[in-house]
């Protein structure tokens, strides 16, 4: 089972800003990403993906809103292999009224913040009643973590720190810090080592592959490989270039001593049951 815990739903450019455009162009580096949402190039680059966590994104201050609504349409149109989350901005009114509404009208099955991209705290007590539901209704909490290529998105909004403090708060809530945080990984392993509820997945990084070996040397050498769940960031890479990628890691280390990645335990995060892990029924 390939279980692809992160990926995107929005109409390009009707979602987004201008400003958010733009800036979107130093996404990644190397090359302008095409933000164009199409299922057939995602099935197409996810052969052997059984199912796939999908959600939009809110954050007023960076210029992205995704309705839930038309996140909902998208699942139903491919009701065997997507499973949609909400999303939410705290910095806006009425939020704990589209959280209800999401998840008890759409049928929405885990919620996405974006607490940097929106430049709110998630962990601040004014929240609460997101964890406590969250809590109550056993819903998985995915958030942003780590970088951003968002000028006015605060990146002390992003720190796995902030998770820390409220798995302490609300230990019964599955999250799933995305990237691994980077660059802030050292932070996220040692938070979800600490918890038995907190994942990481792997998102969006075998295109720096240097770095994320680096990030998946930290996770093997504090034992935590069982905590890391795969996800593509589609559309921001695919999830057979992410497997291709992750799978060649070793290889630029040839004619060196550097140690090498267990293999053996990254082929089980690839077949890993994620949606088991998160308490959700497909």
């Amino acid at each position: 089972m390939l279980i692809d815990v992160h990926s995107h739903f929005w109409e390009y450019p009707k979602h987004f800003s201008d400003d958010f455009r733009m800036q979107a162009r130093r996404a990644r580096g190397d090359r302008e990403v095409d933000l164009t949402i199409r299922w057939p190039e995602y099935h197409a680059a996810a052969s052997t993906c059984d199912k796939t966590v999908v959600f939009g994104g809110k954050a007023r201050r960076a210029g992205l809103w995704v309705p839930d609504r038309e996140v909902a349409g998208y699942v139903a149109q491919h009701p065997d292999r997507l499973i949609g989350f909400l999303s939410l901005d705290l910095t806006q009114p009425g939020w704990q009224d589209e959280m209800i509404e999401g998840h008890q009208d759409m049928k929405l099955k885990g919620i996405k913040l974006l607490s940097m991209y929106a430049g709110f705290y998630p962990n601040d007590r004014q929240y609460d009643y997101l964890w406590q539901y969250a809590t109550r209704h056993r819903l998985p909490v995915l958030l942003h973590t780590g970088t951003t290529f968002i000028s006015q998105a605060p990146l002390d909004c992003t720190l796995p720190r902030l998770l820390d403090d409220v798995a302490i708060r609300f230990p019964e809530v599955r999250m799933i810090l995305a990237h691994i945080s980077h660059p802030y990984e050292g932070e996220c392993v040692v938070t979800i080592r600490k918890h038995p509820n907190v994942y990481a997945d792997c998102s969006a990084l075998h295109y720096r592959p240097f770095q994320l070996y680096h990030s998946l040397m930290l996770v093997q050498e504090y034992g935590v490989w069982n905590k890391i769940l795969f996800g593509s960031d589609y559309p921001f890479t695919t999830v057979d270039a992410s497997l291709e990628g992750m799978g060649q890691l070793n290889d630029m280390l040839e004619g060196t001593k550097l140690p090498r990645l267990n293999m053996d335990r990254m082929e089980e995060m690839f077949a890993r049951d994620s949606l088991s892990i998160l308490g959700i029924s497909a």
